[in-house]
């Protein structure tokens, strides 16, 4: 596949934007999304799609700790660096 013009890559975030506000209607269950889902891996490059799966899960993560904080490890071997 060659890059996607313009409007293909309007297409692809359009469709991908309205698959994650299926995501998080349905609390993260993607087998409410299928139809969706199916619809956003026909718009985008496959590659494209990977990397706006990880990045939504990347930034799932930040906001919990952004959110909800996190707790340092007690690890043995960070301590004895310091």
């Amino acid at each position: 596949m060659s890059f996607p013009n313009k409007e293909q890559r309007q297409k692809c975030w359009d469709s991908r934007d309205r698959y994650w506000e299926c995501l998080d209607r349905n609390a993260d269950d993607a087998s409410r999304c299928a139809e969706t889902r199916s619809f956003y891996e026909s718009r985008c490059p496959s590659q494209w799609v990977k990397h706006f799966d990880r990045k939504r899960e990347y930034l799932k993560f930040k906001d919990k700790i952004e959110n909800d904080g996190y707790e340092p490890l007690d690890d043995p071997k960070a301590r004895a660096k310091s």
